[in-house]
């Protein structure tokens, strides 16, 4: 099954991707053979994923993800989906231009 997942790096940032097979692109981030941002970045801990039916729908929410702010991640990784909802709307008003 494919998968959009999220890692968590040493040095706090998130990595999003996704894969046909999560166990072994998580291990092969974790041997510092996955992609050079988290080579650099080790240790890395998976946080998150979701699973889907088809890989280009994970791809597509891969390429969501990974334009959300971090606040925006970590509200999707800890599951709190006001927090989530309410970040989304504060992107879109009037505020976030100020």
């Amino acid at each position: 099954m494919p998968f959009m997942y999220i890692l968590r790096c040493s040095d706090g940032s998130y990595y999003t991707g996704s894969t046909w097979s999560l166990e072994i692109r998580v291990s092969q981030h974790k041997n510092g053979n996955g992609a050079n941002y988290t080579s650099a970045r080790l240790p890395v801990e998976l946080v998150y994923f979701e699973e889907y039916d088809r890989v280009i729908d994970a791809f597509r929410r891969e390429k969501q993800i990974q334009n959300w702010s971090r606040g925006k991640k970590r509200a999707l990784i800890s599951g709190d989906d006001k927090l989530l909802h309410e970040l989304a709307k504060c992107r879109n008003s009037s505020y976030y231009l100020r």
